[in-house]
């Protein structure tokens, strides 16, 4: 998830659990804690691309390195001269379940979280809410102003907190209905089309949770199309891209093809642009591919040029967006 919701959510957390012991230090703690996951975001520093994509979201982000952190840093807490009356258990249950959280949060998208590793490369994603959706963040983030500013009693300050995350929560249950409804619906429209497919993907579109991105395909191409949970339409419009996997096979650095293919979970095609080849990674939608079925994909990577990929990632996310493009994301929700 985006860093905001991250910080706020962790900040309503550290107030509901430890709020009674240390104050408003609660909200920095459960802030500080709650986004350390993400500290693998400086590998970007020195490491190619493809193996920082692979590197974020991996082995600072498993459950068995959030144990060892939590014993670690409930030790070194325990043992400061001012540990606020927490005993050693108090504390360690405090930051294994706020690091916990951010674990669990970032595998409700598509981007993957590595849970099992280093005993399994796999990545976990439910595919359920988009990176960064406002309608979760609105929350968390107006308890924590309220935590903030206000001088409440220690029981509304928990009551506060407690609103935060549980309309957060409701929230993630809300998306994950809209996922089993699109779902549903989706799949039995695709077998209506007579669409064979051994690989299907679901996931929102950019900022909200009621239009959703949907792949189907198999290793020789992938349809793709949108479908709003509003949508009564009997016909999915579909359009497809074959996988042209053996223009990868000419790629210089082979290495990096095979880092990119498996950071993808097969949901990749190549293309070649004028004379430049380009593998694009489905997962993560098109450039307001609503408005433009054949929109180029927001992630979108050069293999015989590392030096254009810093942004891999983030460069066509929001790409072209404009009033026109927010007022066709608006009527395709509404499913015009």
């Amino acid at each position: 998830m985006d860093i905001l919701t991250h910080l706020t959510l962790g900040a309503c957390l550290g107030e509901a659990i430890a709020g009674r012991y240390l104050g408003k230090r609660a909200l920095v703690w459960g802030a500080v804690l709650h986004s350390l996951p993400d500290i693998d975001v400086i590998t970007a520093l020195w490491l190619p691309t493809p193996a920082a994509l692979l590197a974020h979201r991996g082995i600072t982000h498993s459950f068995i390195t959030s144990i060892i952190i939590a014993l670690l840093l409930a030790t070194f807490a325990y043992r400061r001269p001012h540990n606020a009356g927490m005993n050693w258990s108090k504390w360690f249950l405090f930051i294994l379940i706020t690091i916990l959280l951010h674990d669990i949060l970032d595998a409700s998208n598509n981007y993957g979280t590595g849970w099992w590793e280093p005993f399994s490369s796999g990545r976990v994603a439910f595919n359920i809410i988009y990176v960064a959706d406002p309608f979760l963040l609105m929350w968390p983030l107006s308890a924590c102003l309220v935590l903030l500013l206000a001088k409440n009693s220690v029981i509304r300050r928990r009551i506060w907190s407690i609103f935060g995350l549980g309309m957060a929560f409701f929230y993630v249950l809300y998306c994950g209905a809209h996922k089993k409804i699109v779902d549903q619906r989706v799949t039995e429209l695709l077998k209506r089309q007579k669409i064979t497919y051994s690989h299907y993907m679901s996931t929102p579109a950019p900022l909200q949770n009621w239009l959703w991105y949907i792949v189907a395909g198999t290793d020789s191409g992938y349809y793709t199309t949108y479908y709003s949970v509003f949508d009564k339409e009997e016909h999915l419009s579909l359009h497809y891209f074959p996988r042209n996997a053996y223009l990868l096979a000419r790629a210089k650095h082979q290495a990096t093809v095979q880092q990119l293919i498996r950071f993808s979970p097969q949901f990749y095609t190549a293309e070649m642009r004028k004379d430049t080849l380009v593998f694009n990674d489905l997962r993560f939608g098109q450039i307001i591919g609503w408005q433009n079925p054949r929109a180029a994909f927001a992630f979108y990577y050069f293999p015989d040029q590392p030096n254009h990929n810093k942004l891999a990632v983030q460069r066509g996310r929001l790409a072209g967006w404009n009033k026109q493009a927010v007022r066709s994301l608006y009527r395709r929700i509404r499913g015009e």
